[in-house]
């Protein structure tokens, strides 16, 4: 796949990326988009929609031009980094040094960066060096050593006002210390550090240190005690630690303004620069972003363009203050598809402080793939020579589009499966998911293609909250769950298959997750995504021998909904109309049809309006595996028992369940048949029978043109897509 795909206009020389950075791709000058008070931009969108590979995108079309950083916040390198020596040391400082020691090798246009404003920061938490030496805390500041001093380029001079920082505050803090023994933090080590560091600098850099440690909480304008209390609080842990280590997070923005803002800087540097916050739903990247929101909306500005991801269709809980959802403003948002970005500016409601972090965002949504662009990937996928004149590709293409939804990494995924892939005409898009798939660079092993997918989607993705001890069994618990409709449905699921366990997931618990992972919510279906609900039905099919898994599930809920039934209870949603209905739809892909048949003839007679909602909500199922005689049973092929309505009934039935999986073509061949069924239905002898000829007119028109006949979420989002 094309690494572009999709994002085309984002990334053209004109494109909302040019005028972000304030560069094209080949270099040209761009007006800056928004500014001075620039908002964090937040690319959202589940698993698979092509954030990371965005920012990957945006880097390399861009980082020759203006300095571009990307950095994974869900690595657990920055981590591993900080783990010998947690006292001065943490994820969060590891990838600020990250950073700054990447732009410290910029070598485009205005030369390399310095960052001494993050270097001091750095040293006097350096002074929670475990042993509490001089020497280790000065080991641990040498870390450091390259990134107060920008890189000397041949023949000119750099006026660097920082210049002997380093071998100054070192040297001065062996003597000083030499010989003593200190315990972790001793204020005798911070306080030769501060002296050491202040001794060591021109009266710019004292300024520039008043100005910007000054301002650390509780400092009142003093530098000194500005690190003093930073080092203090980043000892102190939780909620402390984060305080200062945002405060890091300013220091690295500060140098870089610093680096434009100066004169020389003016005259040499174009552009914007920018930082990309990957996997910034961890821990990590949600620290950064809280950090960088909380100064804007505090009045500091800074050009640094701050891009992030989002799984979240909101940008993340934690933007919105606690609020309830609905009492939520949307943040300013808009789509690659949209004439051009929105326009921006920061709401201050009842005052910036209190102003959700939410009003410091624009959300770009990742786009879903048209329906040519799907075309054109699976197309240029296929093996040349098709036979039938291309019937095979058009039954691929109408596959893939399905079970992809648009959401670019399945279909490319789903593409290459199908390249040496043939399907019937009449096949279930279900089959290609046992299509075999080799991964690139792995010349040996192939999977099928849905396991592949499973693993990248969900595995690989785990939610960020979802408790360690439910790790293991997060795949196991959505397979089952990928039969249920509401959160009551989902629930019983969880209670059978979570039984002996201490610590259960309830539905509710397992709908946030998937919210905050990024799957979209459907009101008639538990696991809201089509094409992630059908991975996960084909392979619950899958797990035990003849789908004893499958029918496991669906009998364990017909029984349920049967006693509720049976003690008159009302639906718990608006899935269905009545515990019947949710029962019957159970019992239908269960093996029960005949039983469903015979229910639905014997209650048209009198109720043909609510009978046709009742029928639509029975029919919303996915078909088990295995062979498939619904279209045959539709068509008469297969002679049902019973008089003339229920056998009309038996085949209706058939008919609308073909349209509601939509896992296979129906076109004009199942809209002739439902609207012939429909029309014998109608002039038969029972009460309100001759209502059923609208019916008829209403569903033959939807069939023959791809549509629900009941509409949800996820078939609305479907029909968007393809």
């Amino acid at each position: 796949m094309h690494e572009d795909l999709g994002f085309e206009k984002l990334l053209s020389e004109d494109g909302f990326f040019a005028h972000l950075l304030g560069r094209s791709p080949s270099g040209a000058g761009r007006d800056p988009l928004y500014g001075p008070d620039l908002p964090v931009v937040l690319l959202t969108g589940g698993p698979g929609m092509g954030k990371g590979r965005l920012l990957h995108t945006v880097r390399d079309h861009f980082a020759t031009k203006v300095p571009v950083v990307r950095l994974d916040c869900g690595s657990p390198v920055y981590a591993h980094r900080a783990g010998p020596e947690p006292g001065a040391r943490s994820s969060a400082t590891e990838a600020l040094v990250e950073m700054a020691r990447r732009l410290c090798t910029w070598q485009g246009t205005g030369g390399s960066f310095a960052f001494p404003r993050l270097f001091a920061g750095l040293a006097v938490i350096a002074t929670g060096a475990a042993e509490g030496t001089p020497a280790a805390v000065a080991t641990e500041v040498e870390r450091y050593e390259e990134l107060p001093q920008k890189r000397r380029l041949p023949g000119l001079r750099t006026g660097d006002f920082w210049k002997g920082v380093i071998s100054g505050s070192l040297q001065n803090l062996l003597t000083a210390m030499a010989g003593q023994a200190l315990d972790p933090y001793s204020a005798a080590v911070g306080n030769a550090l501060l002296e050491a560091l202040f001794q060591s600098l021109a009266p710019r850099g004292m300024v520039e240190l008043e100005r910007v440690y000054g301002g650390y909480p509780g400092a009142a304008g003093q530098p000194m005690h500005g690190l003093s209390n930073l080092a203090a609080d980043f000892q102190a842990r939780g909620e402390a630690r984060e305080l200062a280590e945002g405060f890091l997070f300013r220091a690295l923005r500060e140098d870089l303004e610093a680096a434009y803002a100066s004169a020389s800087g003016w005259l040499r540097r174009v552009g914007r620069p920018a930082l990309l916050l990957d996997h910034a739903e961890s821990s990590l990247g949600e620290r950064l972003l809280r950090a960088v929101l909380t100064d804007r909306r505090g009045g500091q500005r800074d050009r640094v363009v701050i891009v992030g991801t989002a799984r979240r269709a909101d940008g993340g809980a934690f933007l919105h203050g606690g609020l309830p959802p609905e009492e939520v403003a949307s943040p300013a948002e808009f789509r690659p598809s949209d004439c051009g970005p929105p326009e921006w500016s920061r709401r201050l409601g009842g005052g910036s402080e209190r102003a959700p972090l939410a009003d410091g965002v624009l959300l770009l949504r990742m786009p879903f793939l048209t329906g040519d662009q799907l075309r054109r990937e699976t197309e240029r996928r296929q093996t040349r020579g098709e036979p039938e004149g291309g019937a095979n590709r058009r039954r691929i293409d109408a596959a893939v589009a399905r079970l992809s939804g648009g959401r670019p990494h399945t279909v490319i995924r789903l593409a290459d499966a199908a390249a040496a892939f043939r399907m019937s005409a009449d096949a279930n898009d279900r089959d290609l998911l046992e299509a075999p798939l080799r991964l690139p660079g792995d010349s040996a092993t192939e999977r099928p293609v849905a396991d592949v997918l499973l693993q990248e989607l969900l595995m690989d993705q785990l939610p960020v909250g979802l408790p360690t001890e439910h790790r293991g069994e997060w795949l196991d618990l959505l397979t089952h769950l990928s039969v249920a409709h509401d959160e009551e449905c989902a629930d019983v699921l969880l209670r059978h298959h979570q039984s002996g366990h201490v610590n259960r997931l309830t539905a509710h618990q397992v709908s946030k997750l998937l919210t905050d992972t990024g799957w979209p919510s459907c009101e008639r279906h538990f696991v809201g995504d089509f094409g992630l609900r059908q991975m996960l039905v084909h392979r619950l099919y899958g797990l035990r021998p003849d789908g004893a898994a499958w029918y496991a599930d669906h009998h364990l809920l017909r029984d349920h909904y049967a006693e509720a039934a049976a003690d008159g209870r009302p639906p718990d949603s608006g899935a269905f109309g009545s515990v019947i209905a949710h029962r019957m739809n159970h019992h239908l892909v269960s093996g029960g049809t005949a039983d469903v048949a015979d229910h639905l003839a014997a209650t048209l007679p009198g109720r043909p309006r609510e009978w046709c909602a009742e029928l639509l909500e029975i029919a919303q199922a996915p078909y088990p595996g295995g062979a498939d005689a619904r279209r045959e049973r539709a068509q008469g092929l297969v002679t049902p028992e019973g008089p003339a309505l229920r056998r009309t009934v038996d085949q209706l039935l058939h008919a609308v369940w073909l349209c509601e999986e939509r896992t296979r073509p129906t076109g004009q061949e199942t809209a002739r048949t439902l609207a012939k069924l429909l029309e014998l239905l109608s002039i038969m002898e029972f009460d309100g029978a001759g209502q059923l000829g609208k019916v008829a007119t209403y569903w033959s028109g939807l069939a023959a043109n791809e549509q629900p006949l009941l509409r949800c979420a996820c078939t609305e989002q479907l029909g968007r897509r393809g």
